[in-house]
């Protein structure tokens, strides 16, 4: 009678593999790992380039598929895109957490200058604190907001985040990120079209 090499899960279909995973059969879930476990820290490594968070993403990816397993369809991508797509998800997560708030004099100062005029011809919110956020004023302009609104201008604006990465970022709840954006971008609008008035520099706003 031979010996049996490998566990009889390790010769299952991946689609088979994740419902075991969503049933919680622990062969299957190990037989899982073993199979993508090297693609999935590729992926880590590519969007971290650090072996420590990647190793660190991987772990937390296998989690994040075990919770979604019984949500899968493999009707809609394969296994490995699916597992992939939580990859580079968790990485970006991991990435955006390490990464320091972008309230930096050195970042600000990289950007772009633009004149106080061109923001003045616009009533667009966004597009007036982003072209304010781009002059050689910027720093000033953005420390004149209260810290916590600066912070989450900057990281959506600057960082890229939506409005859920920064009340993640923060620890805030949804609606408090919100605000907290909405009313920064509010104010440097109102601090431009003020400066552009009268010439006046910003002062540090005091929380509402």
């Amino acid at each position: 009678m031979g010996v049996e090499l490998f566990p009889r899960t390790d010769r299952l279909d991946d689609a088979s593999l994740v419902a075991g995973l969503a049933l919680g059969d622990e062969q299957a879930a190990l037989a899982f790992v073993r199979r993508f476990q090297d693609a999935v820290f590729g992926l880590a490594l590519s969007v971290t380039r650090d072996r420590a968070l990647a190793e660190d993403v991987s772990q937390e990816v296998f989690v994040r598929a075990w919770r979604a397993a019984g949500n899968y369809d493999p009707r809609r991508a394969s296994a490995l895109t699916w597992l992939l797509t939580i990859t580079r998800n968790a990485a970006i997560d991991a990435v955006r957490a390490r990464r320091p708030t972008p309230v930096l004099a050195e970042t600000l100062e990289r950007l772009l200058d633009v004149t106080l005029r061109s923001a003045a011809d616009t009533d667009d919110t966004e597009r007036l604190a982003l072209l304010t956020l781009e002059s050689e004023r910027a720093l000033a302009r953005l420390q004149a907001l209260p810290e916590e609104q600066a912070r989450a201008v900057a990281l959506a604006v600057l960082g890229g985040c939506t409005a859920a990465e920064v009340g993640r970022h923060e620890n805030i709840p949804l609606g408090t990120a919100k605000t907290r954006i909405r009313t920064g971008l509010r104010r440097l609008r109102d601090t431009l079209k003020e400066e552009s008035r009268d010439g006046t520099p910003p002062r540090r706003a005091t929380p509402p």
